[in-house]
Formats: C-alpha cells, sequence, structure tokens
C-alpha cells in the first residue's frame, strides 16, 4: 500500500502550477462523474492516452532532427500511451459510454491534445510533472472504485475478455482484478513520469552550473 500512497512533494513553481492543474481536472472530473467510476474511467483514460503519444511523438522528431539517442525514453512513453488505452478499451466493455460522454471523450481529447503539445513545447519537465499528478490521482480513483465493488456498493461482474487476454487474468477473474491490474499500471505511468521530470531537473541544474563555470572562466580571460 506504501507504493500506492506515494506523492511527489512540491519543490518549486513548476511542480506546483503541475499540481493546481491536475487538481482543477480533479475537481471537474469529481464534478461531473461523482461515484459513476467506470463512466469517468471511460473519459480519464481517453485524456490519459495523450501525454505519452505527444511526448513521444515529440522526442521522436527531436532525436531525428538532433541525430542524438533518445536514451530509451520514446519506447517507454509510446508503451505508456499504449497501456493507457488498453484502459480505455476496458472500459467501454464495462461502462458502455452513452452518446454525450463519447461527445465529451472526443472533445476532451482533441483540447488536452493541444494543450499538452505547447505546455511540452515549453516546459517538458512540467509535462512530465503533470502526468506524474495525474496518475497520483489515478491510483486514488482506482482505490475508491475497488473499496466501492469490495464493499459491494458496486456490483462485481466478469472480467471482459480483452482484460484477460492483455493483462493474462485467470479465466474466472472479476471486474475487482482489472481495477487492481489497472491501479497497478497507474502506480508505475506515476513513478516513471515523475522521474523523468527530475531527471531533466537535473539536467537543466547540470546545464546551469556549466554555463555559469564557462562564463565565469571567459570573465577571468577579459581581465588579463
Amino acid at each position: 500500500m506504501d507504493k500506492l500512497e506515494k506523492h511527489y512533494k512540491v519543490k518549486n513553481f513548476s511542480d506546483r502550477v503541475a499540481l493546481s492543474f491536475t487538481k482543477f481536472l480533479r475537481f471537474l472530473a469529481d464534478t461531473f462523474f461523482k461515484k459513476r467510476y467506470g463512466h469517468r474511467a471511460v473519459v480519464l483514460e481517453t485524456v490519459a492516452a495523450v501525454p505519452g503519444m505527444v511526448a513521444g511523438m515529440l522526442l521522436h522528431l527531436k532525436s531525428l532532427r538532433k541525430m542524438e539517442d533518445d536514451k530509451g525514453w520514446i519506447k517507454i512513453l509510446l508503451d505508456e500511451a499504449a497501456n493507457e488505452r488498453m484502459h480505455l478499451m476496458t472500459f467501454i466493455e464495462v461502462a458502455k459510454p452513452t452518446f454525450i460522454e463519447r461527445a465529451i471523450i472526443m472533445i476532451a481529447q482533441f483540447i488536452f491534445i493541444l494543450m499538452y503539445l505547447f505546455i511540452y513545447l515549453i516546459s517538458p519537465r512540467t509535462a512530465h510533472r503533470i502526468v506524474g499528478y495525474f496518475e497520483e490521482e489515478a491510483v486514488i480513483s482506482y482505490t475508491d472504485y475497488l473499496n466501492e465493488l469490495e464493499s459491494g456498493k458496486i456490483i462485481d461482474q466478469p472480467a471482459p475478455d480483452i482484460a484477460i487476454n492483455y493483462w493474462n487474468l485467470p479465466l474466472h477473474a472479476t471486474l475487482k482484478d482489472v481495477v487492481r491490474v489497472i491501479r497497478d499500471d497507474e502506480a508505475g505511468h506515476r513513478d516513471v513520469n515523475h522521474e523523468f521530470a527530475n531527471i531533466l531537473d537535473e539536467r537543466k541544474k547540470k546545464s546551469q552550473v556549466t554555463k555559469n563555470n564557462t562564463e565565469s572562466i571567459t570573465n577571468k580571460e577579459n581581465l588579463n
């Protein structure tokens, strides 16, 4: 449970922006869906599948443009996007989204693609931190969903075939098992994106130190 309850503490303005943005979206989701967890998952997983694809595409183009190795980031991000898409495919079978929800999905995806693209171009570090906080909220939501299933407030049901095949679940698996494995996926994405943000932060600090050292040497040479 400690792994599931992990939270990255805010350390700077960028983190504060990322967390505030995440909490705002959480407020909208709670207001609109309340305890309709299956329907919430359908819409939110559509959005959750966007960052990995957008970031992976931008890093792919950057790698080609600069002719530099991506250090394996592209595959990790594209795998994340594919995994989130399978979450969506699973919950479509569970929740059977209505026409209105499908319309919301289309609008939300279009808006979020443009928004995340802009954020990533401006600050990849902030973009990854946002996803890290998104996934923290996802873990909380799926834990609440699981608690409702285990308490009987939401009726459990057989796991969809697509989930059984994708996660290699037992044939007798139920929705509770599906929620558990998806929650574990989200926890993994949370850790990866927070780590990516940390790596980018360290790169920025090292770059600044190098720049300062270079300027200091240049100033000394000019004085001499």
